[in-house]
């Protein structure tokens, strides 16, 4: 058991190296030296732990993703007891912007994902997959919402879900490209979410 802790934390420190190159110059130009480079490995070692680069970019966005879930998930644990769906809305949302340094990293490399899957069928398909249950996710809050008189019934669906991953989406790109600020993204977001519910 040891080894195999071991063997999935040495994949994830050369996920990280490869963030940090993405994060700054993209992933077409990381190469599996670079990573190990930047991992502080030789490339035969790396080699040990992925075959080949797909399968890296592969696993570096599946653990990407699983940071990502476990920071907004831990957001939401903090909430007051029994939040409103808004507010775990809300706090999704939010955990979905580059607001901080470590969070603009995650972005700046998703980015960096997103343009190469439009050309790479492997891996568009592993970005793509934790989409429905993100929409399916937001849109049970919203059903929750229509529920409890705090949302109309007919803005309870899995469209208007996808509304909000999209605005956010865009969001973050713009902050990305310093079009506007992380506190400007919030308050386009609050926005947002006072156009679907109403003020609050």
């Amino acid at each position: 058991m040891p080894k195999k802790v071991d063997h999935e934390a040495r994949r994830q420190e050369i996920s990280e190296a490869l963030w940090r190159i993405a994060s700054t110059r993209g992933l077409d130009g990381a190469s599996l030296r670079d990573v190990a480079a930047e991992a502080g490995i030789s490339l035969g070692r790396l080699q040990h732990y992925f075959g080949s680069k797909d399968e890296m970019l592969r696993f570096a966005l599946r653990h990407i993703n699983q940071l990502a879930e476990r920071r907004i998930r831990e957001g939401i644990e903090k909430l007051p007891e029994e939040p409103s769906p808004r507010t775990v809305l809300r706090a999704c949302l939010a955990g979905m912007l580059p607001l901080d340094g470590k969070s603009r990293i995650g972005a700046l490399v998703g980015a960096a994902y997103f343009a190469r899957a439009v050309h790479d069928e492997s891996l568009r398909a592993e970005a793509r997959e934790g989409t429905p249950k993100l929409r399916a996710f937001f849109a049970d809050q919203l059903r929750r919402a229509a529920d409890r008189g705090e949302l109309p019934p007919e803005r309870a669906t899995e469209d208007e879900a996808m509304l909000l991953i999209s605005v956010t989406d865009g969001l973050a790109t713009y902050v990305l490209l310093d079009v506007h600020g992380p506190e400007q993204a919030l308050r386009l977001l609050d926005r947002h979410l006072e156009n679907l519910f109403g003020s609050a």
